[in-house]
């Protein structure tokens, strides 16, 4: 099974969904890359890998620069980072990683999405043993040796070194983040993304077309919301 049923891929017809969804992410990504190292990208290895994702989303400049001066503490509007945890039909499992500046109006937005599509949000840590929060981090295959890549990483901390289209999916313990990152930078490598995501640990296979259905409709109320940044599920992928 491989690692890409943990993540939410963009629907056929819904590319402009999908795409807001991108902004929200790599805006939330710049936002904490300057809060925990500053905004320079010449000292700041997370910044860089951030803002080489915007360019390549072409996220507007101005979007940018205030997502660096939110994290920089400026602007701020009072924003904190949250999460929900809950189930949709069938029992699928459902992480939501959400930054709010109201915390009232987010939960109960998302509570409402559970709620039109046979689901319900559950208690704090509710998904504890689903999701395993893993360090991740996307790397272009282009230019290096597969073998001596695997090394290497191992060698930092990785667990796991999995092939997908033109890139190394390096997965790691969450206490692996920094010595992966850091073997990246002396290896003059810089990844796609890197960070913290929700792997699942048991998957749930559905065969019912309404119930996809369903799930497929909360997933996309729940990314069409400004406040959610990401969702992981444990839907198990049907091998094409």
């Amino acid at each position: 099974m491989g690692r890409k049923s943990a993540k939410i891929a963009a629907k056929k017809g819904a590319a402009d969904r999908a795409r807001g969804q991108v902004f929200t992410k790599a805006l939330h990504d710049v936002a904490t890359a300057a809060k925990s190292g500053g905004g320079d990208p010449a000292t700041n290895f997370l910044l860089k890998i951030a803002l080489d994702r915007c360019k390549k989303f072409n996220v507007p400049k101005d979007n940018i620069d205030r997502a660096i001066k939110r994290g920089m503490g400026g602007d701020s509007e009072g924003y904190e980072d949250i999460t929900y945890e809950g189930y949709g039909p069938n029992g699928v499992a459902v992480f939501i990683e959400a930054s709010t500046n109201n915390v009232t109006r987010t939960v109960a937005n998302v509570r409402s999405y559970f709620n039109k599509c046979n689901g319900s949000l559950g208690k704090d840590n509710c998904l504890e043993f689903i999701f395993d929060r893993k360090a991740v981090f996307s790397v272009p295959k282009e230019g290096l040796d597969e073998d001596e890549f695997t090394l290497e990483m191992i060698d930092a901390g990785a667990e796991d070194i999995e092939t997908e289209d033109n890139m190394f999916e390096v997965y790691g313990q969450m206490n692996a983040f920094g010595t992966i990152q850091t073997k990246l930078q002396e290896l003059n490598i810089t990844p796609e993304e890197a960070g913290l995501q929700r792997i699942p640990t048991t998957f749930k296979a559905i065969d019912d077309e309404e119930v996809m259905g369903q799930l497929e409709k909360l997933i996309g109320l729940l990314e069409d919301d400004d406040d959610v940044i990401c969702v992981y599920h444990n839907i198990e992928a049907k091998e094409e």
